[in-house]
């Protein structure tokens, strides 16, 4: 009986060791559907070589990966890039640390009514993301084309549609709609131009390169990162998967998989 007894708190013992070790080996990540989710995927048998089980989470919002991220429900998203990083740390004091840039995805104009920025008429309207983080970049690109000019001496990163200080063919700027429902907006022919995202084109099936009637310079410092929780920067699970990520491997399959509308980062 006491050899039965022993044996029972033995192996109890062994299986309680067995699923610490296991949890300390698992990285649960939240991205994006696409490209980070595809790109987490093709990490997923680098980091099985060393020991590590990556799980990946999919969100379709910009709102859930930092909020579960703060909960602890998740180690690290891969979502979002470093302005917006900023200002959600800002605007909802999370400490969080930014692990490692990985890639950049043009953002990009798109028109079913018009084949370029040149025939969009007087008075048109440019719809934008609801995502006020996202406006710096949209603005800066309707700037760098000559379409409008932005007030000097402003952080262009963080630029709202009150900076602008020139408007020759009086656009009106409609910023009432979240950032994934612009694609909809986009095939339902609203607005005469609409500025969306790469991630949220490449998920609904429109490539960047193609079918914008323009697009960001991949020299963007919107570059999407790794974020985690303050001082898990540099545990050894996310150092292995910031590595694996800015890869040779991963960065040919980056630019193989999306041909250059998503552009993959090798520094910070």
């Amino acid at each position: 009986m006491k050899k039965l007894l022993s044996s029972i708190i033995l192996g109890a013992s062994v299986l309680a060791l067995a699923a610490c070790g296991g949890d300390e080996d698992t990285l649960k990540v939240g991205a994006s559907n696409t490209p980070h989710a595809v790109i987490l995927e093709k990490v997923k048998p680098i980091l099985e070589e060393q020991g590590i089980e990556l799980e990946v989470a999919t969100y379709t919002d910009y709102v859930l990966p930092n909020q579960d991220l703060e909960n602890g429900d998740i180690d690290a998203n891969y979502f979002q890039h470093i302005p917006y990083f900023e200002a959600q740390k800002a605007d909802f004091d999370y400490d969080f640390a930014n692990a490692g840039g990985i890639h950049i995805e043009p953002i990009g104009v798109y028109s079913k009514k018009y084949k370029s920025l040149e025939e969009l008429p007087e008075g048109a309207t440019i719809l934008l993301s609801n995502s006020v983080a996202d406006h710096g970049r949209m603005l800066s690109l309707l700037e760098a084309q000559g379409l409008i000019t932005l007030a000097d001496g402003i952080d262009k990163t963080k630029a709202e549609t009150k900076d602008i200080v020139d408007n020759p063919k009086n656009f009106v700027f409609d910023s009432n709609t979240a950032a994934e429902l612009l694609v909809q907006m986009y095939e339902n022919e609203e607005g005469d131009a609409v500025l969306i995202n790469s991630n949220f084109a490449i998920d609904n099936g429109i490539n960047p390169l193609e079918d914008s009637i323009a697009i960001e310079s991949s020299e963007s410092p919107y570059v999407n990162i790794i974020a985690v929780k303050s001082g898990e920067e540099d545990s050894k699970e996310i150092k292995a998967l910031v590595e694996a990520l800015r890869s040779k491997e991963i960065q040919d399959f980056i630019l193989e998989e999306w041909g250059g509308s998503v552009v993959p980062v090798s520094g910070e």
